[in-house]
Order: C-alpha cells, then structure tokens, then sequence
C-alpha cells in the first residue's frame, strides 16, 4: 500500500470543541480531561452534564407550573383562547415532527458507527486468531512431526555419517523455527478482550437504538393524540396528552444528558486514541509493536522482521537438503523415500505458513482495522449522539409549549360541553333561543320563569286544512310533548306520532317540503299572536 494512498486519522473540528467542554466533579472541582475511564473523577467529571440536565429538567417544570397557575387564572376571550391553542398545537406538531425526523437520522448514524466498530474488533480478533493458529501449528510440525520422521530417518541412515549429519542439520534449522516463532507475541488475551468488548458493545447498542426508536414512536403518538383531542374536543384525551406529555419532557432531558456525557466522554478517547492503547497495553505487548500497529510508518520497520527472515532461511535450507536425500539417498536406502516426502511436504505446507504468517503480521490490515474503527466511533458516532441532543432539545420545545397550552386548549375544551366528547358541544356556536337547540332543554331547566314551547305541528286534522289547526292549551309542566308531528293528517293519510319531540331529543331539524314550511310558519304566526303577551319579543 504506497505511502499516499494511506488515509491517517485526524480528529474532527466537534471532538475538539467537545473535549474543551469543561470537566467539573461532582465538587465543583476541575478534572483532567484525559480519557481514563477507571479514574473516579473522571467518572464524575462524566456524571456532571447528567447533573445539569436534572437542574434544568427542575426549572423547566417549575417555570411550566407557574405559567399553568397564571393561565388558569387568567381570564380570555373564546376567540383568543381558539387562536392560542390552533397556533400552540401547530408549532408543538411542527417541531415534534422535526424532532423526530432528526433523531432518527441520529440514531442510524450512531447505529452505523457503532456497527463499524463491532465489524473492525471482528476483522481484527480474525487477525489474531489467524496469527496464533499458524504459529502453534507450525510449532507443532516443527517439534512433533518433523522430529518423529527425522527419528526414523536416523535409524534408516544409522549406517551413513554424512546422511546423519545432514538430519542433525535440518533439526537445527527446525529447532531456529521455533526459537523465532516464540518471539511473535501471543494475542489470546488480547483476543478474548477484544470479543467481550465487541459482544458488550453490540448488546448494549441493540438496547439503545430500540430506546430511542420506542422514543419516537411515542413522541408521534402524542402529537397524534392531540391533534385528535383537539378535533373532538375531549377532555379525556387533552388530560392523557398532558400526562405522556409530560413524560416524554422528562425522557428527553434524559436523553439529553445520556447524549452529553457519552459525547464528551468519547470524545475525550477520540482526542489522542494512540495514547490510550499504549497505556493499557503496555503490560500485555511491547511497545514496539503497539507502535507498529497504530501509526503503520514505513519509516519504521517490522519488529518480526528477523523472525520471519530467519524462518524463510531455515525452510529454504531444509528443503535444499531434503531434495538431495531424494536424489542421492533413496537410490541406496528405498525404505527412507517415504518420510523424506512427507518431511518435504510438511516443509512446503510450512512455507505456505509462513506467506500467510507475513501478511497477517504486516501492520496495513490492522491499521486499516484500527483506522475504521476511529472513524466509526469519532466520526458517525459522536455525530450521531450531537443529532440525538438536538432531537431531545427540540423535543423539550415541542412537549414545553404543548404543556404550556395545556390549560388554554382545556378551557376551550370545556366551553364545548361535554366532559369526554359528548354530542351536544356541535351545537355551541348556535342561539340558546334556537327551538333546534339540544341545550334548550337544560336552558329550560335553569330558567323555569321562561316556561316550556309546545309542539305547533302535532294536530289532527285531514286533508291539511288549517282551519282544523288550533293552537293548544297553555301549560306549565315540563313534561315531553306525547306527540310531536302529524304528517299523515296534513299530507293525506293515516296519523302518526312520535314519541319525542324535536326540541328535546337532540337531533337537526329536519328537511320540510315546501306546503309543509308555509303551514308551520302560519301556524307559528298564529301561536305568537295568541301568546305574545307571556312571551314578549
């Protein structure tokens, strides 16, 4: 990989500005902002943001109760109250929506960086992996089925000197192999470290994503029911809005100072990540090669390039005098061609070793690895936790000014009638005087002195003659009318009654033809004249 082509780490610009955050303890005493995690004051230092989000969550919901006590002391006009909650619910909505749109652009990004993450820890451990088990295996042919051919051999050979000191020949080179091969580091610690660190992480990304996705579905849904409250006018649904809105206010100052504290914490690590690695590392590798890995220098050479020249040299030389046994030694002892193949076949399988050994140890695969993972985390995650603190700031917003016109929407709300949405609040906007009106009847019932209005159109009479038509007897009670409208006997037919009149049962007037309305208006004339002394316009 040329030189040019190597893409090197840089901490982005909202790193640098998150690390300069102020790191106070839990004391107000100020706090290295070095990454150290296992530092207590550091962790308190992380603690702090949680601190001034729970402060500001206190006077968010103070200053909320004494705007509700002013408000619901405060008296309106119906149309100012109406415009109040039309143009509160529109910019609660809009900006719930806005809110929720953002943090699910946060969420993915954090998600993706977290994902890339996990896949450079797996890409990495399948280095290590690969790098232990053709070192232990290559151990093993040198020590145990090398040593158990050349055995045989000897034994074949016994009879020539020269032929038995080329076999000691080749167990020296094989015992060299060996020597070099101890000296490439062991990664099974590091190895199981870095599945549980990939397993842990994995576990709990799963656990936030699905936090913030059930977020969003209940901010959507309580705009949702709002905006349905609002349309029907129910008390019910605005007292539940106000509960999950409520909730969802102090799940956001949540969040927001989760949000806070896991920016600023990661991006204290992402500041200077080299410095981090080499101190917890520093009891488990040499630093020469924890060097090695994370800066990836040409100008640095390999720290296992001896090991690996030494063990090229070692096969290259085996394999030289394994061919002149072939050639020269089997024509004398046949019996010695069968080990001497499979000694020439463990040394090819142990140069095809070797090939793999020397890239898994070259430092551009993991370096790549290690750079993946940086920009993983520093760049698409860090990004995506400052999207998920505006998402919780803007929801504050939205839950604040729906709360805030909590009392103004209740009042208008109750001017509507009925409790939890009843049928009578679609006649508010009619005259009290309406005979139409279904509250005529509770009007009548606080005003007794105003009396009750009969039935003009329950008569008998034949044909739609209205000389038949007689107005009735006056009466005091507020009984219901026993029958409220003939139309068989003014249109022809036989009579017939309804059981409740129309002024009491709550119901729209209904459609007349055209005769129809002239005798109802006549007769209503005629009613007005004869009553116009005890109901004076």
């Amino acid at each position: 990989m040329p030189a040019a082509a190597r893409v090197e780490y840089v901490a982005p610009w909202w790193v640098v500005w998150l690390h300069r955050v102020p790191h106070l303890g839990l004391r107000l005493q100020w706090v290295n902002s070095t990454f150290s995690p296992r530092d207590e004051n550091y962790q308190e230092s992380l603690l702090f943001p949680g601190l001034v989000a729970a402060v500001c969550l206190g006077l968010n919901l103070v200053f909320l109760l004494a705007y509700l006590v002013c408000a619901c002391c405060r008296r309106q006009t119906k149309r100012h109250k109406s415009c109040c909650v039309i143009w509160s619910a529109v910019v609660a909505g809009l900006v719930c929506c806005a809110a929720v749109g953002v943090g699910f652009y946060g969420n993915s990004e954090a998600n993706d960086g977290v994902y890339q993450l996990i896949y450079s820890l797996d890409n990495a451990n399948h280095t290590f992996s690969g790098i232990d088990a053709l070192v232990s295996g290559t151990t093993q042919k040198m020590e145990m089925d090398l040593e158990q051919h050349l055995a045989r051999l000897s034994e074949i050979f016994a009879a020539r000197g020269d032929y038995l000191q080329t076999l000691k020949f080749m167990k020296q080179m094989a015992g060299n192999i060996v020597v070099q091969l101890s000296g490439v580091p062991v990664w099974t610690k590091v190895t199981a470290e870095l599945t549980w660190l990939s397993d842990q992480t994995g576990y709990v990304e799963y656990y936030r994503w699905l936090s913030y996705l059930l977020l969003f579905v209940l901010d959507l849904l309580v705009c949702l029911i709002a905006c349905l409250g609002l349309a029907k006018r129910s008390r019910c649904l605005l007292a539940f809005v106000l509960c999950c809105g409520l909730l969802a206010l102090i799940l956001s100052w949540t969040s927001l100072a989760v949000d806070t504290a896991a920016a600023v914490g990661t991006s204290d690590f992402c500041v200077a990540p080299d410095t981090f690695i080499l101190n917890i590392t520093e009891g488990q590798l040499s630093t020469e090669v924890t060097r090695y890995y994370l800066y990836c220098s040409q100008s640095v050479s390999s720290p296992f390039q001896q090991a690996l020249t030494v063990f090229q040299r070692s096969l290259t030389t085996m394999q030289t005098q394994v061919a002149e046994l072939l050639q020269f030694a089997v024509p004398v002892f046949p019996m010695a061609e069968n080990d001497l193949l499979s000694i020439q076949l463990l040394l090819n399988s142990s140069e095809s070793s070797l090939h793999q050994l020397t890239a898994l140890l070259d430092c551009r695969g993991l370096h790549k690895d290690y750079l993946d993972a940086l920009a993983g985390v520093c760049y698409d995650g860090i990004e995506g936790l400052l999207y998920l603190g505006l998402f919780s700031l803007l929801a504050v917003l939205a839950f604040s000014t729906a709360i805030r016109a909590g009392p103004v929407a209740w009042k208008h709300v109750t001017a509507g009638g009925a409790p939890c949405g009843g049928r009578d609040r679609d006649y508010d906007d009619m005259d009290d005087d309406d005979p139409f009106n279904p509250q005529a009847r509770r009007i009548a019932a606080h005003f007794p002195s105003r009396g009750q209005l009969h039935s003009y159109c329950s008569y008998s009479s034949g044909l739609g003659s209205q000389t038949s038509l007689q107005p009735p007897a006056q009466a005091v009670s507020n009984a219901p009318v026993s029958e409220y409208m003939n139309q068989a006997a003014l249109f022809g037919g036989n009579p017939r009654y309804e059981n409740t009149p129309l002024i009491g049962r709550g119901s729209p007037p209904p459609t007349y033809s055209p005769s129809m309305r002239a005798t109802y208006l006549s007769v209503a004339d005629e009613h007005l004249r004869y009553y116009g002394n005890e109901f004076p316009a």
